[in-house]
């Protein structure tokens, strides 16, 4: 069996890796896909599908968005060559998310953004009975989460146009329902240094988060932190806030130093 490429072709193809490119190439010839629909066009059992949109979640060549579709990442907000691997900066950054987690035994995350979705890395999920449950590996609505939010608050205001060219998706809950509304929650969280999300995602959950820059200003993601709403008035918010900045300054060395090591710009976002 031979795959052609062009007028050439391949003798004997890497299926996996031939499914994984053909997806891709389908994502950007239908703008939008459904795992149902993927599988179909592929010729492959709906949860192989599954899993290969998950690697390109990963790797940063797609995104799931609120309709549960997904959708190629435009090529200027995919990573650079030079930026640290999501494994790499996870590892680094997984002592630090312990540590929040002991000092307020709630659930904490690392979150990047990609496109309009915030994918969760890394996870360190608390010990306590009422907690939320570990999220890496998901992605969500970054509009309607904390971390999402945070990291939407470095964009400019065309820059979050340009995101949002159709306007914001609908989705559960109290979370912005355009673009003016979400705007005005930016420079909110500017003012304030951290973004919060009470249930505009998931019902009984309250997320406090900060953005995650290197020592060069670049941003790398946020570090959130999962609480229950029950568990979670208003008063806390400040306290869940300083653990989390004071988590992202020790962090910020630590980024740079995994930049210089692959030889990173200094190019700030």
């Amino acid at each position: 069996m031979s795959h052609s490429i062009g007028t050439a072709s391949v003798p004997y193809p890497i299926e996996s890796v031939d499914n994984a490119l053909r997806l891709l190439q389908l994502l950007h010839e239908h703008d939008e896909l459904g795992v149902t629909a993927a599988a179909r066009l592929l010729g492959v059992a709906p949860s192989t599908a599954h899993r290969l949109f998950a690697m390109l979640v990963f790797r940063g060549f797609a995104v799931q968005n609120a309709r549960r579709t997904y959708e190629p990442v435009p090529d200027h907000l995919r990573r650079t060559r030079t930026e640290p691997a999501l494994s790499d900066q996870a590892a680094v950054l997984r002592p630090l998310l312990t540590n929040v987690m002991r000092a307020l035994d709630e659930t904490v995350h690392f979150v990047v953004l990609r496109g309009t979705a915030a994918f969760f890395v890394e996870g360190v999920e608390a010990e306590h009975p009422l907690r939320v449950i570990s999220r890496a590996g998901l992605t969500m609505p970054a509009h309607c989460t904390a971390a999402g939010k945070a990291m939407l608050g470095h964009l400019s205001p065309a820059e979050i146009d340009a995101l949002y060219p159709r306007g914001l998706p609908d989705v559960y809950g109290p979370a912005p329902a355009d673009l003016p509304t979400l705007k005005r929650q930016l420079a909110s969280v500017r003012r304030a240094g951290f973004a919060v999300s009470r249930e505009e995602h998931e019902r009984s959950v309250v997320g406090t988060a900060v953005s995650l820059r290197d020592q060069e200003g670049r941003l790398r993601g946020a570090l959130a932190v999962g609480v229950a709403s029950a568990r979670c008035p208003n008063s806390r918010l400040p306290e869940l806030a300083q653990h989390l900045l004071d988590a992202a300054a020790a962090a910020r060395p630590l980024l740079s130093q995994l930049g210089a090591l692959r030889g990173g710009d200094t190019t700030r976002r």
